[in-house]
C-alpha cells in the first residue's frame, strides 16, 4: 500500500461551520481561496472524488471558476448522465471501490473527497486517512454544514495547523 496515497476530506469552512452558504451559495468561499493560499495541497492531490451534488454545484460555478489541475475527477452518483461530460468518470458502484477505483488513479498522490453527504459516508466507513479544514474569517449563519448530521462521533488527530493571509489551514490525522 506504499504507493497509495492518503484519502483527504479536504474543504473550505466558515468560523460557523458552513462549507457553503445558503443555496449552495460558494462566492464567500472562493473570495478567500482566490489565489490559492495553499498551492502545495493542490500539487499533492493526484484524484479527486466527489459526490453528484457538489458536481452539479460546482457546474453551475465553472464560469466564475477556478482552474482545476488535480487530477482525474471522479463522481459517484446512483444516476449518471446520459451524456459523458469532458474529463469526468461517473461510478454507479459502491463506495469503497469508488474510493480504490479514484485512488488508484491518484497515482500514489492524495484522492481527495469533496461534498458534506460523501464524506460524511467515507468517514462513517472508515475510509478517510486525513481532514484538511481551511477556515474562513466569515460567519454564514446557514448554509451546508462540514458534514451530514448522521455522521457520529470521530475522534481526529491534530497534525498541524498554517497560516496564509486571512486562511488558517488546520490538518487531523482519522484515528482509527
Amino acid at each position: 500500500m506504499s504507493d497509495m496515497g492518503k484519502v483527504v476530506v479536504n474543504r473550505a469552512m466558515s468560523l460557523d461551520g458552513f462549507i457553503a452558504g445558503p443555496g449552495h451559495a460558494m462566492d464567500c468561499i472562493l473570495e478567500h481561496l482566490r489565489d490559492n493560499p495553499f498551492p502545495e495541497i493542490m500539487e499533492a492531490t493526484g484524484a479527486m472524488l466527489v459526490g453528484r451534488g457538489t458536481h452539479e454545484v460546482a457546474k453551475r460555478m465553472a464560469a466564475a471558476d477556478t482552474e482545476y489541475d488535480g487530477g482525474p475527477v471522479f463522481v459517484l452518483t446512483h444516476r449518471p448522465p446520459d451524456e459523458p461530460e469532458p474529463g469526468v468518470t461517473f461510478l454507479t458502484c459502491e463506495l469503497a471501490e469508488a474510493v480504490a477505483t479514484a485512488r488508484a488513479a491518484a497515482g500514489g498522490k492524495a484522492l481527495e473527497i469533496l461534498g458534506a453527504d460523501l464524506a460524511t459516508q467515507c468517514l462513517r466507513q472508515g475510509l478517510v486517512d486525513e481532514v484538511l479544514v481551511y477556515v474562513l474569517p466569515v460567519l454564514l449563519g446557514d448554509g451546508v454544514r462540514f458534514s451530514t448530521s448522521d455522521l457520529g462521533r470521530v475522534d481526529l488527530e491534530p497534525l498541524g495547523n498554517t497560516q496564509s493571509g486571512a486562511v488558517t489551514m488546520l490538518r487531523f490525522r482519522v484515528r482509527k
